[in-house]
């Protein structure tokens, strides 16, 4: 990250502090989370009123990932007063008609993940096109710009993926599998392809279905069964981190096991030294950052990040730090 990037984030969290730890996620991410408080708005005539920010991801119900990001954006709705409304769906398409039923509503701003930048073009442009300032988080980054966003939070997927190649090299495994969890997502699709480049072994990609834990399990144990040389599995969220470890016990083969993203059981996994290591986004940064963007630009105009993304990671979490991000991980903020 640039001088410039820690700048703006650091900026933001002074300025902003994330008091208390405590989650309003239900654990059903598609469900809606509203807070209400009188707010300035920026309006003409000194008028106020409520500022009312809708956050429209594509987190699946129950995708312990997302309930991080829900709970950033509901802490940030808090600290700053305004009406927040969170939704989701893993579809595009309904993805897209939540964000379009927004704009009807008179939302003042929108924060959006897009894990399929093309299936929501159309909607974000249209919101930019009705003066709805946008802010995009998580997935997304390499399309921001051209759909008129004002920032991007979040990580590049690509540096990201890059890194744990390299952990994995570092590890001294030779054939691994890189397990996908979501069909036609583009950023779990660069994380793959950034491992890969950077690996010195022999990567395999491996399609699982993030809604279907118990049947990835499955697939990723008849995987290492099959093939007794793979020494390594690189999953791309927290939750099939955990599917994957239980393969490899029920196997007992000797496979180094790394992950993307972190919950408390991902954290627990590599204290206990399940798990070799985690590459974590900071989703609570994504969600907490995306509401304050959209609040700072109708409140004062701000445009944050300066027309460049703010970084929100990745860090990368060892039995080293394990420790230190445990207690956090608990509370549902990491």
């Amino acid at each position: 990250m640039s001088k410039r990037f820690k700048l703006v984030a650091a900026t933001m969290l002074l300025a902003l502090p994330l008091a208390g730890c405590s989650t309003n996620s239900s654990g059903d991410t598609g469900s809606t989370a509203s807070t209400s408080a009188a707010a300035p708005a920026a309006a003409a005539g000194g008028t106020t009123g409520t500022i009312r920010i809708d956050v429209i991801t594509h987190g699946n119900p129950g995708d312990s990932f997302w309930d991080v990001v829900k709970s950033g954006a509901v802490k940030a709705g808090k600290d700053e007063g305004v009406d927040l409304h969170y939704q989701s769906d893993g579809d595009v398409g309904k993805q897209a008609t939540l964000i379009d039923a927004a704009v009807a509503a008179h939302t003042d701003g929108l924060v959006v993940s897009m894990a399929n930048p093309d299936g929501l073009e159309n909607s974000i442009k249209a919101a930019v096109a009705a003066g709805i300032p946008v802010v995009t988080i998580n997935s997304g980054i390499d399309k921001w710009q051209g759909f008129g966003a004002i920032t991007h939070v979040g990580q590049s997927e690509t540096l990201a993926g890059e890194a744990a190649g390299e952990k994995l090299s570092s590890l001294g495994v030779k054939n691994a599998l890189c397990v996908i969890q979501e069909a036609g997502n583009v950023g779990l699709e660069q994380r793959c392809k950034g491992a890969a480049s950077k690996f010195s072994g022999k990567m395999t990609n491996l399609q699982v279905d993030n809604t279907d834990l118990t049947g990835s399990e499955s697939t990723i144990q008849s995987k290492i069964t099959a093939d007794s040389s793979i020494d390594g599995i690189l999953s791309l969220g927290g939750d099939m981190s955990g599917q994957a470890v239980k393969a490899v016990s029920a196997v007992g083969a000797k496979i180094q096991v790394g992950t993307f993203d972190v919950n408390a059981d991902v954290v627990q996994n590599i204290a206990d030294g399940k798990l070799a290591f985690a590459i974590d986004q900071q989703p609570y940064v994504q969600g907490y950052l995306g509401v304050t963007s959209i609040y700072l630009k109708v409140l004062n105009g701000n445009d944050v990040g300066g027309g460049q993304p703010v970084y929100s990671g990745p860090a990368i979490i060892t039995k080293d730090n394990a420790a230190a991000v445990l207690k956090f991980a608990k509370n549902g903020t990491r």
